[in-house]
């Protein structure tokens, strides 16, 4: 049974910085791509980042880019999210996902139950 726990959301003020960590369990963690999606209210599920199950390559949303680092380490069976240069729109529920392969994937058949990111002005 795959099982993952985002951590380290929060309520944070404009320009400032979170960490987003998902700790996997459950399956070989270094077999699959990860990814990070966020949902707000009324808004369509968006993927904000991808990472292959090495790390050797990410992809990231428009939105995003610059300003959000994904990364792991598969030793520590662990997803991480760098925010920096947060904003109101980055507000959203956000959610690490587990990929059905290694690489940058369009399927992901395992989520995590969200961690809240508020940004406030």
């Amino acid at each position: 049974q795959v099982q993952l726990v985002e951590s380290g959301g929060g309520l944070v003020q404009a320009g400032g910085s979170l960490r987003l960590s998902c700790a996997a369990s459950g399956r070989t963690f270094s077999y699959y791509g990860m990814a990070w999606f966020r949902q707000a209210p009324g808004k369509e599920r968006e993927r904000v980042a991808a990472i292959t199950r090495s790390g050797d390559s990410t992809l990231y949303a428009d939105s995003v880019k610059g300003r959000f680092t994904v990364s792991r380490d598969n030793a520590k069976k662990t997803l991480y999210l760098q925010m920096n240069s947060l904003n109101t729109e980055d507000t959203a529920a956000y959610y690490c996902a587990q990929s059905t392969y290694g690489g940058i994937a369009s399927k992901y058949d395992y989520w995590g139950q969200g961690t809240q990111v508020t940004v406030s002005t």
